[in-house]
């Protein structure tokens, strides 16, 4: 997210100073009960205001235990809280410093996840995001490099998902300088289809993007019919199209609930999985 500069000529104090309900007396003495916004203060605060002022802005937010549709934990184990401030003042990208995290324990859990996509028979590798929108930029900036060095296509690369498809598919499309080819959902079926796909693959499709639980209706793309189409494309034309599932919705939900169902790695065409705060490959 990109803030702007504010300007400070206006003359609402509001918009100048901090409103809170912290009292005066958590401030140092003789400094004034207006606190700058956007400036450092000239003295500085007690502990408690701080925490105070913070406090008050962030109690203007949404409940978490009401959220049911931004992908949030709505609560967790006390155990999981304590492992989190237990560990919340290490550097995890320090790997030297802190191997368990970083080496050790991401290795479990990629093996885990690998596994439980039915990766058994394949050499998948993943990595942990900050979330799936990173995640979904690694896996397709990954499918840019194959297309480019296989060298199947001489045009400038593109990318097909549904018009659906979470915001971050617009964003790899504009910071990597790749063609958006969205295809409109019908309002019968809400999902992309085989048949609207083949329609736009070319040789110079990087990938074809598929959601299982898309953000809207938590409806799941075709993804087995798409990888039966793109096997088709590979064998008569040579185009070796990958498929990227966003699974930041069902990715934890259907490998218990529905394990019958083909979306993951058990299909040819599955080369990425994107998942909360991670990616498989």
């Amino acid at each position: 997210m990109i803030s702007k500069k504010v300007n400070l000529e206006q003359p609402t104090q509001s918009i100048q100073c901090q409103v809170g309900a912290f009292n005066a007396r958590n401030l140092p003495k003789g400094s004034k009960t207006e606190i700058p916004k956007y400036e450092f203060p000239e003295e500085g605060m007690s502990p408690r205001a701080a925490y105070q002022l913070v406090h008050n802005q962030l109690s203007l937010d949404g409940n978490p235990l009401l959220n049911l549709a931004s992908f949030v934990n709505t609560w967790m184990e006390p155990e999981a809280e304590k492992l989190i401030m237990e560990n919340i003042n290490k550097n995890i990208i320090d790997v030297f410093e802190y191997p368990q995290i970083s080496r050790v324990i991401h290795q479990n859990i990629v093996n885990t996840l690998g596994r439980l996509f039915n990766g058994h028979n394949t050499e998948f590798m993943g990595t942990a995001t900050a979330g799936s929108s990173e995640a979904i930029m690694l896996g397709l900036l990954a499918h840019k490099w194959n297309w480019k060095i296989s060298g199947r296509g001489t045009g400038k690369p593109n990318i097909i998902f549904g018009a659906d498809a979470h915001v971050s598919w617009d964003k790899f499309a504009r910071y990597f300088d790749v063609d958006a080819i969205k295809i409109p959902i019908s309002k019968k079926t809400r999902i992309i289809t085989a048949e609207a796909v083949s329609k736009h693959i070319d040789e110079n499709t990087i990938c074809v993007g598929c959601v299982l639980g898309t953000t809207y209706t938590g409806e799941i793309d075709p993804i087995k019919e798409i990888n039966d189409l793109l096997l088709e494309c590979k064998r008569e034309k040579n185009w070796n199209i990958p498929i990227h599932v966003d699974a930041a919705s069902g990715g934890f939900i259907l490998p218990f609930t529905e394990p019958d169902l083909e979306w993951d790695f058990r299909l040819d065409r599955v080369r990425s999985i994107n998942i909360p705060g991670t990616s498989t490959d």
